[in-house]
């Protein structure tokens, strides 16, 4: 077992991507032949350069994020690499929290004592699995030295990234143990265990879409290219007009082509989104470009405007550098917008993709990114960029296993697909415990929620609303209220799946399952698959 994959490029946003945009600029806006013969050579040869630079540069920003190992605050990105595929992508991960603003340290776990960890308030853990389960041959020491014991690590929030080939019987099993230590000794998790099967595309977009959480939403580009589906906005509704929250919203997506109406219940949907028409408006203003020109992007034909749309914003610096640069040579040369995700709240045969997303608007008045394109800047029949990621850990319970859900807000779409899949498969041993903020604004699907509790498909419903007073406010409160019937329904074979926010709920929820069932029987549960969590 190895942690060996195709490799991956960190051009996007680097001094190197910048470096090939002038250079490229420069061959293609020299006013003579001569100079644009000089300006090819230029770039040609800064290219060269580049690739014969790579393992030097590559260890150079190694040692420079290693030098800030005891910087107050940072993040620690640390790996165990048995081929260099980790090392790389603990690189990247490291670089990309570093563009995004955040104080960033970057170890090897043969270099990470114990007290670095104990002083960590943060940590992110990228780490292959070879041989037959084992640790790297560089964290052997690690984990003679801290694996072995160690005093607490309450202060520890952590995320893993596990490396491995799904062919060996332990996959991944080094990063299990390393997630199953750092809980023992009672760190949080940030986020749960993404498991990565031989360089898996999905799973590691799954990871960067938490890294932009991690750094407040940073626009952080994708580390390969997008190959997104063709999708039409069919429908929206703002669902909780008048609510204390955010305005939240029920899409519906139909795709070009039906045979992309094919997932399970639990998948995600990648959206590619695009940015504010008045955006693209200014930049093209900046950059003296007809937006009406037609170019080719990303397989597609469209206008230079909608093209734009999609690509990530020009750093100050490559300005001067783009001017003059043909249309198409524009959008080859600029990266995509990064991805988001939603859980998806349909299935296949109800013939359109449905997501229930909120608004984010950060402090500045800006909507976000995704949630602005989708809820309020794409019009009505807009074509929607969107890729479907099988999420293994979120799929169905097998057989006719009984299914506690439990979630809050837009979580509730992933339970949604769950309990829709079930009402059709005639399984209706489900519970539902749902909280938002008041039953009056907030009652998301509430007409189907009733519906199917009058037929049988929902055994029991608990509904929790947090402005709406009462002893229950939350809904672990309700969790912790029905202990007794929750372990009826564990004794009976049921599976918990939670989906919602990872602050606050998750978390809540989480505590008080492991003080309803104690620590060693929640993990019973979900090393026996019957403890899922899709949550963000």
């Amino acid at each position: 077992m190895s942690d060996g994959s195709p490799m991956l490029t960190d051009l996007a946003g680097s001094a190197s991507w910048l470096t090939a945009v002038a250079g490229v600029a420069l061959a293609m806006s020299s006013p003579s032949r001569a100079g644009m013969a000089a300006g090819v050579v230029l770039a040609y040869a800064g290219f060269c350069g580049a690739v014969l630079a790579h393992h030097r540069r590559r260890r150079a920003r190694v040692s420079a994020l290693s030098g800030s190992a005891d910087k107050e605050g940072a993040t620690l990105v640390a790996y165990a690499s048995q081929t260099g595929f980790a090392e790389q992508l603990a690189l990247q991960t490291a670089t990309a929290l570093q563009g995004a603003g955040m104080p960033v340290q970057l170890l090897s776990l043969a270099d990470l004592d114990a007290g670095r960890l104990a002083a960590c308030r943060q940590a992110l853990f990228v780490v292959s699995t070879t041989g037959e389960g084992d640790a790297p041959d560089s964290a052997s020491g690690f984990t003679r030295r801290l694996l072995s014991g160690h005093d607490g690590l309450r202060q520890l929030r952590y995320g893993v990234l596990a490396l491995g080939d799904s062919s060996y019987a332990r996959f991944c099993a080094f990063g299990h143990a390393l997630s199953d230590w750092l809980q023992r000794h009672h760190a949080q998790p940030l986020f749960d265990l993404i498991e990565v099967d031989n360089g898996d595309a999905g799973a590691l977009r799954h990871w960067q879409n938490h890294l932009s959480a991690l750094s407040g939403g940073a626009e952080i580009a994708d580390w390969e290219r997008p190959r997104y589906g063709n999708w039409r906005l069919a429908a929206r509704h703002h669902v909780n007009p008048g609510s204390q929250g955010a305005p939240a919203f029920h899409l519906s997506l139909t795709p070009a082509d039906a045979a992309a109406l094919d997932w399970q219940p639990g998948d995600i949907a990648e959206i590619g989104p695009c940015h504010a028409p008045a955006e693209v408006d200014r930049l093209l203003e900046r950059l003296t470009l007809d937006g009406a020109t037609r170019v080719r992007c990303d397989g597609h034909a469209m206008t230079l405007a909608e093209a734009l749309a999609t690509r990530m914003p020009l750093p100050e610096p490559a300005f001067a550098a783009m001017q003059g640069l043909p249309p198409q040579r524009l959008i080859d040369t600029l990266p995509a917008l990064p991805h988001r995700e939603y859980s998806i709240a349909s299935l296949p045969q109800d013939g359109q993709l449905d997501l229930l997303v909120r608004q984010t608007r950060y402090e500045d008045g800006r909507l976000g990114l995704a949630s602005g394109w989708l809820t309020q800047h794409a019009p009505a029949g807009a074509r929607i960029a969107l890729r479907i990621r099988p999420n293994r850990s979120f799929h169905p319970p097998a057989g006719d296993r009984p299914m506690i859900q439990i979630g809050n807000g837009t979580g509730l779409a992933g339970l949604r697909a769950h309990l829709k899949a079930r009402a059709v498969a005639g399984r209706h041993r489900n519970w539902l415990l749902f909280g938002e903020r008041s039953a009056r604004h907030d009652g998301f699907f509430s007409d189907e929620l009733a519906a199917w509790q009058a037929e049988g498909v929902l055994e029991r419903l608990d509904l929790v609303w947090s402005r709406d007073g009462g002893a229950l406010r939350y809904v672990q409160d309700a969790v912790w209220r029905h202990a007794d019937a929750l372990r009826e329904w564990i004794e009976a074979g049921a599976a918990i799946y939670v989906c919602g926010s990872l602050q606050g709920m998750a978390a809540g929820v989480d505590d008080a399952l492991t003080e309803i069932l104690g620590e060693d029987g929640l993990r019973r549960l979900a090393d026996a698959g019957r403890y899922r969590r899709d949550v963000y």
